[in-house]
């Protein structure tokens, strides 16, 4: 949970003295926000020291980490202000950035605006600041899909340019530096600073570090990492302009949204915006920011219903306008315009939390439910548990792995090919390691097995898990689906072995062999060359239904080459099904 310092003085001045630190607490407590510190109360403050309010922000609260955003939410609530309309001022000719196709190599996507006639003063410089690390920090998961960047405009020459250079090549002066330094010399000088270091990995290994120009060639920042000192913002500035790369679009467009319109609020005509042209290489053009509102259409059947009220149409209304979120009655429906600070916002659930705290968690009804229901569980849990309980009381022991990997072990390092309709892919994946959703459980296992190798043989391991598959069909396009994966390593493959608790795992299921097969369910193996077993020693799983052929899985010997991808040096044998045709 994020958390902000704010001035107890200036706070209270702005919400009219009407409130001392314990009231305060209480109307935070009612907004859904919490006061956790009051530094006067600690005792006499310094000389010239101000007390300091500490505010714990809920995550999704991206317009509450500055002093503006947060005030203006709550002069709002109070009914001291009206809910702010932001604009984008009317040019025929907004300042450009053009983006070289270079950038798609290292950092691909930009956006910009302009806080125009801006005026700042050591607070406001403050919250700026601050507010732009906030959002690097949280929203831009430590900038690694969003690097915001701010200049004094009037220090710069527009058109801008936004490339992507070898870092031989890139030279400047980074912010409160004066020594000009390259690509490499920045990464050697930033190893030892605290906070800038933690960036570096970004794009230390890029071949091209990725580069805002001014018409001049002159250096404006090295996203993600440092602007240039040339172009740095100051208490006298007057013009600001805004720069945000980035990995992500929606994120991208976020940002900006968050940043100004907390501070035009600061600008000379209050809460308008200067847009900002971006042309990319094939041609297209945007510009920025976007201000274009949603609507959320729901009822006050469904949200009295899920906070437990009943109010009317207008009354709902009037206590959603508190929230700053301009609603009106349309027939028998409620339509809710969503603020473009409020990119949280998603569904008629949200809106629903948000009436809950214009209404008041503590005024609520409270009700007995006096509806008896009855607990039972989902049929493909129930087929799980039939199914691990049988492995374990077979004498094999039950693990838990990840269900993302590396996209090799699911494919490469088995010997398999992606054809690209498989496997879900991480878009931002945090490490090599969770680039992909498994499709299998036996990479899972098989490091189960490296990992513990100091362990004696044999080792028998299961697993019955969710597996991921890409599935146009449905709304989400991937679909989940349950698995049981055995492995047994020693000194043998003793193939029988693991056929054995198969045929286990089957007769617990009331599936008999096709040989013995009785009206009903029956499976049977196939052989067939499967690139991760050996070749020859290797089947599909079938069940057969009074003629109907399902193919359940495979089963063999773990290929040498699998073994030796995975550091392991002992026969493995091994078998895979998807149990839910026994629902």
């Amino acid at each position: 949970m994020p958390t902000i310092h704010v001035d107890k003085e200036d706070l209270f001045e702005y919400l009219g003295n009407q409130f001392n630190t314990e009231e305060f607490r209480e109307l935070c407590f009612e907004f859904g926000i919490e006061l956790e510190e009051d530094t006067s109360e600690k005792g006499e403050l310094a000389e010239g020291e101000r007390a300091q309010l500490k505010i714990d922000i809920p995550a999704n609260r991206y317009d509450l980490l500055c002093f503006e955003g947060l005030t203006r939410a709550l002069g709002v609530f109070l009914g001291r202000e009206s809910i702010t309309n932001y604009h984008v001022a009317p040019t025929s000719n907004p300042h450009r950035i053009t983006v070289a196709k270079e950038c798609s190599q290292v950092r691909p996507l930009i956006v910009g605006a302009i806080l125009r006639n801006i005026k700042l003063d050591a607070a406001r410089y403050k919250s700026f600041i601050d507010l732009q690390d906030k959002l690097n920090q949280n929203l831009g998961h430590k900038r690694e899909l969003v690097s915001i960047g701010t200049h004094d405009l009037d220090t710069v020459q527009g058109p801008f340019t936004y490339e992507a250079v070898k870092p031989e090549d890139l030279k400047f002066v980074p912010l409160e530096q004066t020594e000009e330094m390259d690509g490499h010399r920045i990464m050697e000088f930033y190893e030892k600073d605290k906070k800038i270091k933690k960036f570096l990995h970004i794009i230390e290994k890029s071949p091209v570090y990725p580069v805002v120009y001014d018409a001049n060639r002159t250096v404006m920042s090295l996203p993600p990492l440092i602007n240039s000192n040339h172009s740095k913002i100051t208490l006298d500035t007057k013009n600001i302009f805004i720069e945000i790369t980035a990995m992500d679009m929606t994120k991208v467009n976020m940002a900006l949204n968050i940043l100004v319109t907390m501070f035009s609020v600061h600008c000379k005509e209050p809460f308008t915006v200067e847009p900002v042209e971006v042309v990319y290489p094939d041609g297209k053009s945007f510009v920025y920011p976007d201000f274009e509102t949603k609507s959320i259409t729901t009822t006050a059947k469904y949200l009295n219903g899920i906070v437990g009220i009943e109010k009317s149409n207008s009354e709902i209304v009037e206590l959603l306008q508190k929230m700053s979120l301009e609603a009106k009655v349309e027939q028998d429906s409620i339509v809710v315009k969503l603020p473009l600070t409020r990119p949280d916002m998603l569904q008629e659930c949200d809106i629903a939390e948000d009436l809950a705290i214009a209404f008041g968690y503590n005024r609520i009804p409270r009700v007995q439910n006096n509806e008896a229901t009855v607990g039972a569980p989902l049929p493909i849990n129930k087929l799980t548990d039939i199914v691990r309980r049988e492995m374990a009381m077979a004498g094999w022991t039950e693990v838990l792995t990840l269900s993302l990997c590396a996209h090799d072990e699911n494919f490469k390092f088995l010997r398999r090919e992606d054809k690209g309709d498989e496997v879900v892919v991480l878009a931002n994946p945090e490490t090599l390691e969770n680039q992909i959703c498994r499709s299998l459980l036996l990479p899972g296992l098989l490091k189960t097995v490296r990992e513990n190798k100091r362990y004696p043989i044999p080792i028998k391991v299961f697993e019955v898990s969710d597996v991921v598959y890409k599935d146009p069909t449905t709304e989400r396009g991937a679909r989940n689906r349950r698995h049981a994966c055995a492995l047994y390593a020693s000194d043998e493959a003793r193939f029988e072995i693991i056929q054995g608790l198969l045929d286990t795992v089957m007769e617990s299921l009331g599936v008999a062999p096709y040989c013995n097969k009785q009206q009903g369910h029956a499976y049977y193996l196939v052989e067939a060359d499967l690139p991760m077993y050996l070749p020859g020693r290797s089947a599909k799983v079938m069940l057969s239904d009074n003629g109907n052929t399902v193919e359940l899985g495979t089963i063999g010997i773990i290929h040498p080459e699998v073994l030796f991808n995975f550091e392991l040096k002992v026969p493995i044998s091994s078998f895979e099904i998807n149990i839910e045709p026994f629902l």
